[in-house]
């Protein structure tokens, strides 16, 4: 039996500490929203359909809410996870990638021995949106079009981030 060999960029990233995984982050607050935003429209069919057609569209609300959800924490968890395993095949070191939130949006810490970089957006499949904030300045875009260009996405924010970012400062 032949054991798996991990890759270089897994190796590289032992050795600064962190695991190779993103952590979940599906977000207890966005799915309560769902269900309080579910209960209201629903309370709207009782005096048209009764009881059992606010139910049945109560259950809908929900459910569809959670799945809009559960699939946009799955796309942001894939790009957060696409440029880490980028940047750590370029070179750069990652000592861990933490979950963190920060009002609705769902978030990742990706920390570096240059600061800490955070990765996230609005995890709700149609209108996804991503951005990466480092060192307070902060860039968006559709989830879509980064998951579409991560290769230069990757590129550019290595660029700016490790190459520059650890650049020497000028006085």
């Amino acid at each position: 039996m032949q054991l798996e060999q991990p890759t270089q960029a897994q190796a590289q990233a032992q050795e600064a500490g962190w695991s190779g995984t993103i952590p979940s982050a599906v977000d207890a607050r966005v799915l309560g929203l769902v269900v309080v935003v579910g209960g209201l429209a629903a309370s709207v069919n009782v005096p048209y359909g009764g009881l059992s057609m606010a139910l049945v569209a109560f259950v809908v609300l929900v459910g569809g809410g959670a799945v809009v959800h559960l699939l946009g924490e799955r796309k942001l968890r894939r790009i957060t996870d696409g440029l880490v395993e980028r940047w750590v095949a370029a070179g750069g070191r990652i000592d861990d990638v933490t979950r963190s939130s920060d009002g609705m949006r769902t978030e990742w810490t990706v920390h570096t021995p240059d600061g800490e970089i955070t990765v996230g957006g609005v995890a709700l499949v149609p209108v996804a949106q991503l951005f990466v904030e480092w060192q307070g300045v902060g860039d968006t875009m559709a989830a879509s079009e980064a998951e579409e260009n991560i290769d230069a996405l990757a590129e550019s924010l290595y660029a700016e981030i490790f190459e520059i970012g650890s650049a020497p400062q000028r006085s």
